[in-house]
């Protein structure tokens, strides 16, 4: 016999065990798509095409007892394939699922914004708030304003002084020009304009490229001439310098420059956001929920980037229900200094971002969002709404 047949095998099943008897079970899932067209069109820094609408899918997850759990996020490609794996399932059993989802995930489109779903059920039946279940201990989250528009010089200068006016006491912009230079120019004009009162971060979208986008990332070299006049001009961070799996790349740029330097929003895998951090290859760690692991894996990742140092603060470039899911584990998970919160109106406001809420997501005077005390991820959804916005 092989040595590899002696140890006993088991048997592994194709679903979730059941509920135990008389505990909550998952009855039924729902997945709906909903579409918000945007005039003015949004033109992402990221993207070559305007975007003229914006799409959520919402996912809601409803026991035999009635308690329901809401999540929203991508669109969830071929998620209705695996949706029996969940039903008779306990709806507490959070890590199962995350084990599940992780399978999803290799095999089929990110699943995860089911994940927040769930957490979002087992936080009303628990009566607590996500990020309480996570151990934080208090609600309040500071945010720093994440813009997503290139803009002429002058009318970035006006944004950013806006943002400033509002109480941000940190802002986000883009890098993606044609010429890095003329990125450098407009980041030299607001940082004339707002002095050191307060934070200025830089995103140069290097990390990954849409679909149809065949424009080769930034190489060591070309990051680290960037970097240099980054240091010179101030910048906190420098977020996606390199691709996303330039593991060796990051690694020395993280120790040739004194700008700190960020990553990991739209990483796939757990394992290559650990890399991230083993490696020394970022002061700034930002998977997001609704992308990657999940709200139990990415706290996970926030444990393993706080015992090294590195900074937590998700990524939210997505709807309103994401953007709250990662308030909460920036909450919970004691992230800093700031989460981020996308605006840029005219094309990018919380009302278009959060079109499916009853309310947007508001941050106050100060740049702080106040996470609710009641149990869940505290999502109440403008259903009336939602249903004029229905894809079928």
């Amino acid at each position: 016999m092989d040595v590899l047949d002696k140890k006993p095998r088991t048997k592994s099943s194709s679903r979730l065990v059941s509920a135990p008897p008389g505990a909550a079970r998952i009855d039924n899932i729902e997945v709906e798509r909903y579409r918000l067209p945007l005039n003015p069109p949004f033109p992402p820094a990221w993207d070559s095409r305007p975007r003229t609408h914006f799409d959520a899918a919402i996912v809601k997850v409803t026991t035999a007892d009635g308690a329901v759990g809401i999540g929203a996020g991508t669109n969830m490609e071929g998620i209705g394939d695996y949706l029996e794996l969940f039903i008779g399932a306990d709806p507490l059993d959070l890590d199962r699922h995350h084990a599940v989802l992780s399978n999803i995930d290799f095999h089929g489109g990110r699943p995860w914004p089911l994940e927040l779903a769930l957490w979002d059920l087992a936080g009303k039946i628990k009566g607590q708030p996500v990020w309480r279940m996570l151990g934080g201990s208090s609600g309040q989250v500071p945010c720093y304003a994440s813009t997503g528009v290139l803009r002429d010089v002058g009318e970035q200068t006006e944004k950013v002084c806006a943002l400033r006016d509002k109480g941000f006491p940190a802002v986000k912009i883009r890098f993606h020009r044609a010429d890095w230079r003329d990125d450098i120019r407009a980041l030299e004009a607001v940082r004339r304009a707002v002095g050191d009162k307060i934070e200025i971060m830089v995103d140069c979208n290097q990390g990954w490229r849409m679909p149809w986008d065949t424009a080769p990332a930034w190489n060591y070299h070309q990051a680290l001439v960037v970097a240099r006049e980054l240091e010179r001009i101030g910048v906190y961070w420098m977020e996606e310098p390199l691709h996303r799996c330039d593991w060796r790349g990051m690694s020395v740029l993280h120790n040739a420059v004194s700008v700190r330097i960020a990553g990991g929003e739209m990483t796939r895998e757990a394992h290559m956001l650990e890399d991230l951090v083993e490696r020394r290859c970022v002061d700034v760690l930002q998977p997001d929920a609704t992308q990657t692991c999940g709200i139990t894996g990415v706290a996970r990742l926030a444990k393993i980037a706080a015992a090294a140092g590195v900074a937590f603060t998700p990524h939210t470039w997505g709807n309103g229900i994401g953007l709250l899911a990662n308030a909460h584990l920036f909450a919970g998970c004691k992230g800093g200094p700031w989460l981020e919160y996308p605006i840029d109106p005219p094309e990018w406001t919380p009302a278009r971002r959060d079109f499916m809420l009853a309310e947007p997501v508001k941050a106050d005077r100060k740049g702080f969002i106040t996470l609710p005390d009641t149990p869940g991820l505290g999502i109440v959804l403008n259903e009336a709404k939602l249903e004029s916005r229905r894809i079928t």
